[in-house]
Order: C-alpha cells, then sequence, then structure tokens
C-alpha cells in the first residue's frame, strides 16, 4: 500500500473523462446500450478512479478523500438540487394569454430572473409547458424553444448560488452569496438584453410570415392561475436558509464518518430536507399530476454526479500540484495579461459539451481554489469561470442538464425541434457575437 502522495500523471484523468464522455456521447450514439447498462458504465469508471487514487494515496487515505468529497460538496449539492426539484416541481402555472412577440420576450425576461431563484432546471420543468400552450396556434415554434432553453434553462441561473450547479460549488468552496448578484448582474443585463432583442426581431418576422388559421379563445375565469402556492412560501424558506446558514466560523464541527463536518452545513442541509418533505407532503396529488411530477430526473442527476464527484478527486490532486503538475503548461497558459478572457473561454468550450458543473469546480482549483483571493485581487478570474460555465451551458444540448429535457417535452408537444448540429447553428450565430462582445468588453 503506498503511503506517500504522489504527483498523478494524467492518465488518472481517464475516469473522470470517461464519465463525462458516456453521459454526453452514450445517450446519443447508443441510447439502448447507455439505457440498459448506464449505472455499470458509471460504477466502472468510479471503481478505476478509486483504484488509481488508492495507488497514489494508500487506501486509508483515499477513502477519506472521497468522504471529504461526498459530504462537503456532493451531498449539499444534490440536497439543494433535490430541494429546489420537489417545491418547483409543487407549482403549475395555468396561463391562458394569446402570444405575441412582446409578451413572448416578457416571458423569457421573466424565465430568466425566476432561474435564479429556482434554478434553471426548476425555471425550465415550471415554464416551458406554459410557454408551449401560449403559442400553441403559431406555425413556427421551435425558435421559442431554442430561446428558451438560452434564456431560461441557462443565462439566467447566474445571478445567484441557486440559479445553476456550477455557482453553487462555488457557494460550497467559499463564494459569498451575494457575490454573484453584485458581479454578474451587469454582465447578465448586457447579455440578456441583446438576446432578447434578436429574439423579439426574429418572433415578430415570423408571425407576420404566418397565416393563422385557428385563433385562440380565451374562457378563463382568469388568464394566470397558479397552483401549490404554498411552495412559494417554501421557496422563500429554502433562500432564507442558504444565507443565514453561512454564518460565522466558530462554530462547533462534528465528526461524521471521520470527516469534520460544520454546525452551519449541517443545518443548512437539515433544513432543506425539511423544506422539501414539507413540499412534497403538502402539495396536492393533483398538481403533480399536471406537472407531470417525477422522480426519476432527480435519481439520474444523483447517479451521474456521485460518479463526477468521485472521478474528479485525482483532477484536484493534479490542479493541486500547480507547477509540477501535468496541467503546468495550461496554468502558464492563464497566466498571460489576458488570463480572464482564456478563462472565460476555456470555461465556456468545456461547458459547451461536458456538464458545466464540474467543469466550474475544475477551472476553480486551477484558478488556485482560494474564494477569498478569487473574490479579490483576481476577481476577473471569478467573474469569467462563472459566466463561461453558466453562458455556454447553452451552446449544445448537452452542455446544461435542462436542455435535452426541455427539448423533450418539446418534441413530445409536436414541435420539430433541430438536430444536435442543427441547434448549434442557431447557438453559434447568436451566442457568440453576444458572448464575444461581453467578453470583450469585461475582460479585453
Amino acid at each position: 500500500m503506498i503511503t506517500e502522495i504522489t504527483i498523478p500523471t494524467l492518465s488518472a484523468a481517464i475516469p473522470f473523462a470517461g464519465v463525462l464522455l458516456s453521459i454526453s456521447l452514450l445517450p446519443l450514439l447508443f441510447p439502448k446500450l447507455w439505457h440498459r447498462f448506464e449505472n455499470r458504465i458509471l460504477f466502472g469508471w468510479v471503481l478505476l478512479a478509486l483504484i488509481m487514487l488508492s495507488q497514489l494515496k494508500g487506501i486509508e487515505r483515499a477513502g477519506a478523500s472521497v468522504v471529504e468529497v461526498i459530504l462537503h460538496e456532493y451531498v449539499p449539492f444534490i440536497i439543494l438540487l433535490t430541494t429546489l426539484y420537489i417545491i418547483s416541481g409543487g407549482l403549475h402555472i395555468r396561463l391562458k394569454a394569446a402570444a405575441s412577440p412582446l409578451a413572448n420576450t416578457v416571458f423569457l425576461l421573466a424565465g430568466a430572473l425566476v432561474a435564479s431563484i429556482v434554478g434553471t432546471t426548476g425555471a425550465a420543468m415550471l415554464l416551458i409547458r406554459p410557454f408551449i400552450r401560449m403559442n400553441y396556434h403559431r406555425h413556427y415554434q421551435s425558435h421559442n424553444i431554442i430561446f428558451f432553453i438560452f434564456a431560461v434553462a441557462n443565462i439566467g441561473g447566474c445571478l445567484t448560488p441557486l440559479g445553476d450547479p456550477p455557482l453553487f460549488l462555488g457557494y460550497l468552496n467559499g463564494v459569498d452569496f451575494f457575490w454573484t448578484l453584485k458581479h454578474l448582474f451587469m454582465p447578465f443585463l448586457m447579455t440578456i438584453v441583446p438576446l432578447l432583442g434578436i429574439y423579439f426581431v426574429i418572433d415578430w418576422v415570423l408571425e407576420k410570415r404566418e397565416k393563422v388559421t385557428k385563433k385562440i379563445i380565451l374562457q378563463p375565469d382568469s388568464k394566470f392561475l397558479l397552483e401549490g402556492k404554498i411552495n412559494l412560501l417554501l421557496l422563500l424558506g429554502v433562500l432564507a436558509i442558504v444565507i443565514a446558514t453561512n454564518i460565522p466560523e466558530g462554530l462547533p464541527t462534528y465528526c461524521v464518518f471521520g470527516c469534520d463536518v460544520g454546525s452551519n452545513q449541517l443545518m443548512r442541509d437539515i433544513g432543506l430536507v425539511v423544506m422539501a418533505l414539507i413540499s412534497y407532503m403538502v402539495t396536492p396529488k393533483e398538481v403533480h399530476k399536471h406537472h407531470h411530477f417525477s422522480w426519476a430526473p432527480i435519481s439520474e442527476v444523483s447517479r451521474v454526479f456521485a460518479a463526477i464527484f468521485i472521478t474528479i478527486v485525482p483532477v484536484n490532486l493534479m490542479l493541486q500540484a500547480g507547477g509540477e503538475g501535468p496541467f503546468a503548461s495550461v496554468l502558464a497558459f492563464t497566466e498571460s495579461e489576458y488570463s480572464s478572457f482564456i478563462y472565460f473561454w476555456l470555461t465556456g468550450i468545456f461547458s459547451s459539451f461536458l456538464d458545466n458543473a464540474p467543469t466550474y469546480l475544475i477551472f476553480f482549483k486551477m484558478a488556485g481554489g482560494n474564494a477569498d483571493i478569487l473574490m479579490g485581487p483576481m476577481v476577473k478570474i471569478l467573474i469569467a469561470i462563472s459566466l463561461g460555465s453558466v453562458f455556454m451551458g447553452a451552446m449544445t444540448y448537452i452542455g446544461n442538464a435542462p436542455n435535452f429535457m426541455v427539448r423533450s417535452i418539446a418534441k413530445q408537444s409536436g414541435i420539430h425541434m433541430p438536430s444536435f448540429l442543427g441547434y448549434m447553428l442557431w447557438s453559434c450565430s447568436i451566442l457568440l457575437p453576444i458572448f464575444l462582445g461581453v467578453s470583450i468588453w469585461l475582460f479585453w
């Protein structure tokens, strides 16, 4: 048994890369194989990572490292995602209003803001069906779904750590809760305004070209009906718990499976679980039925991220090795005078094709992993990593979990959606010029 820590070679990243490539490509290339053997494939990569980690640190220290990652990062991460998923699943919107380019644009803006409160996954699942129903009479609809993915399922999640998983990982690693709102609001505004401006023009032009053969008949007592209102209070409770437990040092710690866990983390996680249980118990079953509530999505996310968080441990060791590790050349490349610009595009490119949460974590560690320094003298680097991971998850269907979920719901509703490459034609044509302009404005 090896007891001294050795610097891992690049081969130690194989399990992590294997997990990311598996979840990105196998569902597209071999869907039947992935559906049948998903758990076994993920477990195989995890087992390989554990073997490599044991060779690097010894079995006992490798086990302690895995336990620390699970307790400090994975468990809080999954608890928050599950809580937001359950609470947003207890809200059902019945929106009975005629669509217009202006109404659709306002809806997307509101959805982008909601995403920072209930998360991009929660906002996407809450709002996609009302948005589709608003536009059921329209001949051209696929552009609505594409811009919904851009604005609601991705860009809108940048204002709070609740908005998108990468930012919550930053919060767990010491980034202040309100840092995102303070530093990312202007980039959000500079991105969402031109994006929705382009959408308005496209929707207006397409509406003029349509020959609407049926008119909307509004027969409701109200144009807007929200079911499960109690969950709005629970969302406020989640926000209060996350903010209130980001407190102070000096509180007692507890030993859990040989790992120190702070009182603030325990209070936060227990409080979130209580909010989730209350939501599930008090939400009427009819609301869950209307919302097509299912445990399958969060179950899949939990399995996949368990594999990601374990296999990323050897990669973190490489990054911690700094100039002596296999990423020395990459680290040197990011130390130029345009480092923040480089971080933005590197993080963004990886987030476009791999899941944006582990991508954020990798570049966060690559930049030193010290939240105090990153929020201080290296603040532009942290802004670049945050924006790159959140914004560019919109570049492909696989960049962020809600993207594919929204696409599936749209197809089930009879909306023709572009292929993987067809979607990228939209994203490259519309998003890349905006992102280039924002990155030059911020970092050049």
